[in-house]
């Protein structure tokens, strides 16, 4: 695919937004030479959808049945293909864009209440002083205990310059207080890092979006210019679900040699056979290239890649490349193995297609398709082990997943068994209180065992590598 094509394409993106895995390319460019179609199968189709319009015990949506149709014939096909109506193109635009309307917190789950971890700089909820810990108990008249995250996220958007209520129970001054805030449109940071040590830095990246680029560049200067003699970097994809890939690119062109090769996709199209270089023409959108303002040393500087299973997709084009090249050391857990790329394509002016179109391999030609990308050094995410990764879904765990093509997949007896056992663990911890329960360690603070062990591996240290972790092989797909 040339860049011209490329750019008609649209954007391109990899990875897990709002719960879908994808690495997708949005594209306007009509399909020519269409295959002919199956005539009888569609008057079969025809027969049934008016069967059920005048014979149904009641009267049915005719374009409902239409659009649940289509839904079905794609959904059929594997887990990342998907038919957009308004409403969810709406949402995947937004995830990558990394832009929506609302108040502008990272949230997770505490005692059944949302907690703040961190309000967005220059949000409206910085603004109005809502800090780390904070509680939310209520939002408008409603009562969060009882609402899962989503729902809870879904009840604090809405239109720009509409009010929210929010009720705070604020730990540390023992006090509950409402707060009215002004919804505005927010554009989420992927990108958090800070020098953890004299000569020792941690870069984290929670997704791959349209400003990802722009907002790495920016905090990597901001790296070397508190640390100007940086001995060794920590790149952090743990739990990064993926997003374009043209951010997944541009980042290992950060680190790469100009034109080593970054991913390379193949599939029946002839724009989804490509090869992605380390070169600006491969990611660069407008204007000149972001990766100019970076010091030259990142090209040399000691690096390790933390991954884990919740690393997936673009993601896993990174990681993969780092490795293929000898680049970096990467530390963690195999990864999700999502080695597929999907089209975007507009059905009209608000619904649109996902499709499967390719699958992507890593500069050497392997798959990652339901295997992952496996560590150089196995580290379990805590000193008592991985009590948590075990029940996180792969790609080889979803229903109808792609084969990587290379292969058959083999079930791995030990994984499943430790799978079982982690099962029941976690089944035990849940009957226990809250305040006693495990909690998985934030990402870059001090308590990060895993981190910890990246530094450790920079050093030249010991490094605690698991006891316990095996390489996944590609599990066998069951008809």
């Amino acid at each position: 695919m040339s860049h011209s094509k490329l750019k008609i394409a649209g954007w391109i993106s990899a990875g897990a937004l709002a719960g879908a895995l994808t690495t997708v390319s949005l594209q306007t460019v009509a399909r020519g030479s269409l295959a002919p179609l199956p005539l009888e199968e569609l008057q079969q189709l025809a027969q049934v959808f008016g069967m059920v319009k005048s014979d149904y015990v009641e009267a049915v949506d005719e374009k409902k049945l239409i659009t649940d149709a289509i839904s079905g014939m794609v959904a059929s096909l594997d887990p990342h293909s998907q038919y957009f109506d308004k409403k969810s193109f709406k949402e995947f635009r937004e995830g990558t864009s990394g832009r929506f309307v609302g108040v502008g917190i990272e949230i997770s789950q505490e005692d059944g209440l949302v907690k703040v971890v961190s309000p967005i700089e220059g949000s409206p909820a910085f603004r109005a002083g809502l800090k780390p810990n904070d509680l939310i108990t209520k939002i408008d008249d409603t009562v969060v205990k009882g609402l899962s995250l989503n729902e809870a996220v879904k009840k604090m958007r809405g239109e720009p310059n509409t009010k929210v209520m929010l009720t705070i129970f604020r730990k540390d001054e023992n006090r509950s207080f409402p707060v009215t805030i002004n919804r505005e449109e927010i554009r989420t940071q992927s990108v958090r890092g800070k020098v953890m040590e004299p000569g020792y830095a941690w870069i984290r990246l929670s997704q791959f979006q349209e400003r990802t680029v722009d907002d790495f560049v920016r905090k990597i200067e901001e790296i070397y210019k508190a640390e100007p003699n940086l001995k060794g970097l920590v790149l952090d994809l743990r739990n990064d679900p993926g997003g374009l890939l043209d951010a997944a690119v541009a980042v290992s062109a950060a680190f790469l040699p100009e034109n080593a090769i970054v991913v390379s996709t193949n599939g029946q199209l002839a724009e989804s056979k490509f090869v992605y270089k380390a070169a600006p023409e491969f990611y660069q959108r407008r204007g000149s290239d972001p990766l100019r303002r970076l010091p030259a040393a990142l090209k040399t500087v000691p690096l390790v890649v933390l991954v884990n299973e919740g690393s997936a997709s673009a993601s896993e084009i990174v990681a993969g490349a780092l490795q293929d090249h000898k680049r970096a050391a990467i530390l963690g857990s195999q990864t999700f193995g999502k080695g597929s790329v999907q089209t975007v394509r507009p059905l009209g002016p608000d619904t649109g297609l996902k499709l499967t179109t390719a699958r992507y391999y890593t500069p050497t030609g392997k798959s990652i398709q339901a295997k992952g990308i496996v560590p150089d050094v196995m580290i379990d995410e805590s000193e008592e082990g991985n009590v948590f990764s075990v029940l996180r879904t792969r790609e080889a765990d979803l229903e109808k997943h792609l084969g990587s093509g290379q292969g058959a997949e083999v079930k791995d007896p030990a994984r499943e068994k430790a799978r079982d056992e982690a099962r029941k663990k976690a089944e035990e911890e849940a009957k226990k209180a809250p305040a006693d329960r495990p909690r998985p360690p934030e990402f870059g603070s001090e308590k990060d065992f895993q981190l910890v062990q990246a530094l450790n591996q920079l050093k030249g240290r010991p490094v605690l590598i698991s006891k316990t972790m095996v390489e996944r092989k590609e599990e066998k797909k069951e008809n």
